[in-house]
């Protein structure tokens, strides 16, 4: 299943998807964590951490960081984790990684969620940050989090869902596709960043629905698959592989 359709205004094939994307975020790389700092009002480094925690990470869990970025979940991690060394951050930027390499000592992989470079069984824990709607296929992604996950392990997909009412869906769009890129160029007068930030709205737009998404998370295997949601618009997608815990 795609997260959602061919995006042909931006690359020709659904084939031609990681490279166009890992060109975009390594032209921005520099720019993202200031923009998704303001962006969203100085309140993400919270949020996250309060996901992690209310999600079940705990110190002594082995977590991997699926599409790390720049290692701003990796780093809300790392706090309660007690340190960094314990993470595995994997990403196909390397522009995106050279910033997260200079936060934290972790474990730095270039890689993609549809093929982890690790063994079955690996991590306790599992988080992908905002980065669901860049993988080329949510099928092969759950496999992959599943095959890698040890028994009892979690999953945590924190994303940016569109509201389904038309009220609150025209103010999302007003935001997210219109003053947010605006701003982004104002503030950092770059054109890659605002770039970066009209595609993250036309990837919100096109993605498939809470629904498919879980749905898909059950159909690769993990249990309890499940979605909540903060201020209408912020989805916590988890799920558990099937097993007792060590």
């Amino acid at each position: 299943m795609l997260p959602h359709p061919t995006l042909t205004s931006r690359y020709a094939t659904a084939e031609a998807k990681p490279e166009y994307v890992n060109r975009l975020f390594d032209k921005g790389a520099a720019h993202y964590d200031a923009v998704v700092d303001w962006g969203f009002l100085h309140t993400g480094a919270w949020y996250r951490r309060r996901a992690l925690r209310q999600h079940g990470l705990r110190p002594g869990h082995q977590l991997l960081d699926v599409a790390c970025g720049t290692g701003l979940v990796a780093a809300e991690a790392a706090a309660i984790l007690g340190k960094a060394g314990d993470i595995t951050c994997l990403d196909p930027s390397e522009g995106m990684m050279a910033v997260a390499r200079a936060k934290l000592a972790a474990r730095f992989v270039v890689g993609r969620a549809e093929r982890i470079p690790a063994p079955d069984g690996s991590f306790d824990f599992i988080t992908m940050g905002y980065a669901l709607r860049h993988v080329t296929s949510l099928d092969e992604t759950f496999r992959e989090f599943r095959r890698v996950l040890r028994p009892g392990g979690r999953l945590l997909i924190l994303e940016i869902t569109k509201p389904a009412g038309s009220v609150p869906a025209f103010f999302f769009r007003l935001y997210f596709a219109r003053i947010y890129p605006s701003l982004a160029f104002v503030f950092t007068r770059s054109d890659d960043a605002r770039d970066m930030m009209r595609y993250s709205w036309e990837t919100m737009d096109a993605c498939v629905r809470p629904e498919s998404v879980l749905g898909a998370l059950s159909d690769a295997g993990l249990n309890q698959a499940a979605r909540s949601v903060s201020l209408g618009i912020f989805s916590e997608y988890s799920a558990v592989k099937a097993g007792a815990a060590a």
